[in-house]
């Protein structure tokens, strides 16, 4: 496979990024697992005071070891992928990773500015702010460094490998 020789990144730089995003996000989950506050009232409303057990067990602790599964992911795809299927399923599930990323990003941005759940939904104009500015564009980053991460991933291994 040619590699463009103006492309100076560093191979597996992309996958190292995506394995820290997600590795960031995992330990803010867990730290409102445990019981901080900080930026969470802004994220998840009612529920941040409520704090009901399955908000506790799924929404924080289940998506902080969702996370570091992605970190995981990004991890692999820094490196040199394994040979066959494996490897294809690597890649994939970065990829994978990287549409839900944007599509949860993108769709909720739009949701917000176009107010298209009307009244239907309560959203505090503090957490139409917060998720506007902070949350989606953090989702959108996080799909295009998973994205970059799956196209640049198995470009780190020796030319005599054949894996492209």
């Amino acid at each position: 496979m040619y590699e463009d020789p103006r492309d100076k990144t560093t191979p597996g730089l992309w996958g190292r990024i995506a394995c820290a995003w997600a590795v960031a996000f995992a330990v803010l989950h867990f730290y409102w697992a445990l019981g901080g506050s900080w930026g969470l009232s802004v994220s998840a409303g009612p529920l941040a005071e409520e704090r009901p057990g399955w908000f506790v067990a799924v929404g924080l602790w289940g998506v902080g070891l969702l996370c570091l599964v992605g970190g995981a992911l990004g991890w692999l795809l820094a490196g040199p992928l394994p040979r066959g299927l494996a490897g294809r399923v690597v890649k994939a599930l970065g990829w994978c990773v990287c549409a839900v990323l944007l599509v949860r990003g993108i769709a909720v941005e739009v949701l917000l500015l176009t107010d298209a759940a009307g009244s239907g939904i309560d959203v505090s104009p503090e957490q139409r702010l917060w998720t506007l500015l902070l949350w989606n564009p953090w989702f959108m980053v996080g799909g295009l460094v998973f994205g970059l991460a799956a196209r640049r991933s198995g470009r780190t291994e020796s030319p005599s490998s054949g894996v492209a």
